[in-house]
């Protein structure tokens, strides 16, 4: 029988550019990769066998630890999920606050993204730019919140800090600058001809690709496949949210799709920011027994929380599907096989956003 794998090549699980541990195991014929799977299993958490049995007010806090990079999401996903099993209304300046600190959230992890990106492809400089422009989204988080990763802002009814006239012209001014910055750093991406030679027409992802996987978020949108959960959630319509989409479904349009959205995050702010009028913060709210299924949109995609609790609002059963669980396997099935060189391996991988921490949740 002719041979026509030439080297097994395995890349992790301990990288210098994966952010989480992960094996990926590639099968190629000289550069070119055949075929390529995922090992995972070396940061299990079990976190939602822990959060069974415990009481909603340890849940809200667990739910944030599933993942440090975009924990804001986590929380706003648990809790809106646990108000709809007892209706609790949330004032209107409390849902703007939330939609204020999920979009900072969202801009800090874009920014995260695309810098893993442009440090795999050796483009330093573009790379230590984006991460110390993700500082002033991380310091604008926790001017709101009080903190930089696991916020807890998000409570059953409303949040809990309100935002004061002073911290608000802060919060103008920073994403002010990060657009004002941000758009320079663009310009630096589209027209570096090392960035296009190590992007374009690589790890391509068609739309009916995109529909067969099952892929959402980002990487879904960069291949004209529109299913931003913002679209529906009452806060957003509120905005006349329109999501963002490319055609090309290759690296760089991962990559300038992530830019895009930080420029319709920091426009969703002014826009929250303008409408939210003076008011309570907090409706209160207890969670007693009930199901709620809920879905929110996370930088990487749909994040869906299917809780069940008891009378006393003690967890019975929790599920969570997380946006990187599709993600991934659309990345390894279908955009690394037919790459034609292994260097591009790891950078492909990286353009998809993934969170191993999400998935081993």
């Amino acid at each position: 029988m002719k041979k026509t794998v030439d080297v097994s090549l395995p890349i992790g699980p301990v990288h210098p550019v994966f952010k989480e541990p992960c094996r990926i195991k590639c099968e190629t014929r000289g550069e070119y990769v055949i075929n390529a799977e995922l090992e995972l299993g070396y940061v299990k958490k079990g976190i939602e066998r822990i959060m069974v049995g415990r009481p909603w007010q340890e849940v809200m806090f667990l739910s944030e630890r599933v993942c440090g990079i975009c924990s804001v999401i986590h929380n706003y996903v648990c809790i809106e999920g646990m108000e709809r099993i007892n209706d609790i209304p949330v004032p209107d300046r409390a849902a703007y606050l939330r939609l204020v600190v999920n979009e900072l959230d969202r801009i800090q992890s874009h920014l995260l993204a695309n810098y893993s990106y442009c440090y795999t492809i050796e483009h330093e400089t573009l790379a230590m730019y984006l991460l110390n422009l993700r500082e002033t989204a991380m310091d604008a988080l926790e001017l709101v919140t009080g903190a930089r990763v696991t916020c807890s802002y998000i409570i059953p009814g409303g949040v809990r800090f309100d935002l004061t006239e002073e911290k608000e012209r802060s919060i103008r001014t920073m994403i002010d600058h990060i657009d004002s910055e941000l758009t320079r750093f663009v310009h630096m991406f589209e027209g570096g001809s090392l960035i296009a030679l190590r992007s374009k027409d690589v790890g391509t992802f068609t739309r009916e690709e995109a529909i067969e996987s099952h892929a959402v978020g980002p990487t879904a949108r960069a291949s004209n496949l529109d299913n931003d959960c913002r679209l529906f959630h009452p806060t957003y319509k509120k905005l006349d949210f329109e999501s963002i989409l490319l055609d090309e479904g290759d690296n760089y349009a991962r990559i300038m799709l992530r830019f895009l959205e930080v420029f319709q995050s920091t426009e969703l702010i002014r826009s929250a920011l303008a409408q939210m009028e003076t008011g309570t913060i907090r409706g209160g709210g207890e969670i007693g027994g009930g199901f709620a299924k809920w879905s929110g949109e996370a930088p990487r995609g749909e994040l869906s929380y299917s809780i069940d609790t008891d009378e006393h609002g003690r967890v019975k059963k929790i599920g969570i599907r997380t946006p990187s669980i599709m993600n991934i396997e659309a990345c390894v099935h279908y955009m690394l096989k037919g790459v034609h060189s292994s260097a591009d391996v790891t950078s492909t991988y990286i353009s998809s956003d993934p969170c191993i921490a999400c998935n081993e949740r």
